[in-house]
């Protein structure tokens, strides 16, 4: 389905359109941790709460997909600085832009995707949890990597082009995460816009407005190409929050991620586990 839906000479040119400019805003981090939560904080801090649009991808647009939907990648966007959206690796990304990242826990971005592809790109049940875990998103050398992408991001840590945040530190600290990103971003932020920006990046507030968050451009494509049928719940807001893998995986499916970071990202990193992992990113951020 992935094939299917994604052309690879339409990512190719995606990325060929588009010309980097030293003050872009490149969202990337992989699929199911925390993009649409950042385009969303992104593009209230640029704009003092604009929410006047079809979907937040209209506005900070996705650019390995912009030829397949139509957009002109490099085309006038609503407000400065300009933003992207996009999951690819950061060897993968033109360079010249600056560029936000944040890292979640595998196996709830795992049961993210699980939950995202339920009713849309599947039928609810039809496909096990633990197949999608085996078959497409957290077996190496598969495409799309989730560990590929997480070790090309973690070595730009140091880089002061890249605002290298988890998933976890910005539901733990949500004021603090849009600081970073406003003094990241070239943004001046005062207190009122502040307050503004923590309410229109509130869970409560983007499932309020779920319509927004539901990507209808690449529902409609699925529709097109895949055959999926029309209608699907597309929403990529869900609930939020941290550990529910420990409720929706199997012991065997837990294991076998585990066993994966120990083979893969621990001899890369020093990391025995995501949690290392993510402590380092809270004290890197605290400094």
């Amino acid at each position: 389905m992935q094939m299917q839906m994604f052309r690879p000479e339409e990512e190719v040119a995606g990325l060929a359109a588009y010309r980097p400019r030293a003050t872009d805003i490149i969202i990337s981090p992989y699929a199911k941790c925390g993009t649409t939560w950042l385009q969303q904080t992104f593009h209230t801090l640029r704009t003092r709460g604009d929410m006047d649009f079809e979907d937040i991808s209209a506005v900070v647009p996705w650019i390995e997909t912009a030829v397949a939907l139509g957009i002109d990648i490099d085309g006038p966007q609503r407000a400065g600085p300009r933003g992207f959206k996009s999951h690819l690796a950061f060897d993968r990304l033109p360079k010249g832009a600056r560029y936000v990242v944040s890292f979640r826990e595998p196996k709830d971005a795992l049961v993210s995707m699980y939950k995202f592809m339920e009713g849309w790109l599947a039928e609810p049940g039809a496909i096990p949890i633990s197949d999608l875990a085996g078959f497409w998103q957290f077996n190496p050398g598969q495409k799309p990597d989730y560990w590929r992408h997480l070790l090309t991001w973690w070595a730009e840590r140091d880089n002061p082009d890249v605002l290298t945040l988890s998933y976890e530190y910005m539901i733990a600290h949500p004021k603090r995460t849009i600081e970073l990103l406003a003094e990241f971003s070239g943004i001046a932020l005062d207190e009122e816009l502040l307050d503004l920006t923590l309410k229109h990046s509130s869970i409560a507030f983007m499932l309020e407005h779920k319509p927004k968050f539901e990507d209808p451009g690449m529902r409609r494509l699925s529709e097109e190409r895949c055959n999926i049928p029309a209608g699907g719940d597309s929403a990529k807001v869900r609930k939020g929050g941290s550990g529910g893998h420990r409720v929706e995986l199997d012991d065997a499916t837990i294991a076998a991620i585990d066993r994966v970071w120990t083979e893969v990202i621990t001899p890369a990193t020093g990391f025995a586990t995501y949690a290392d992992m993510n402590r380092e990113i809270e004290r890197r951020l605290s400094r």
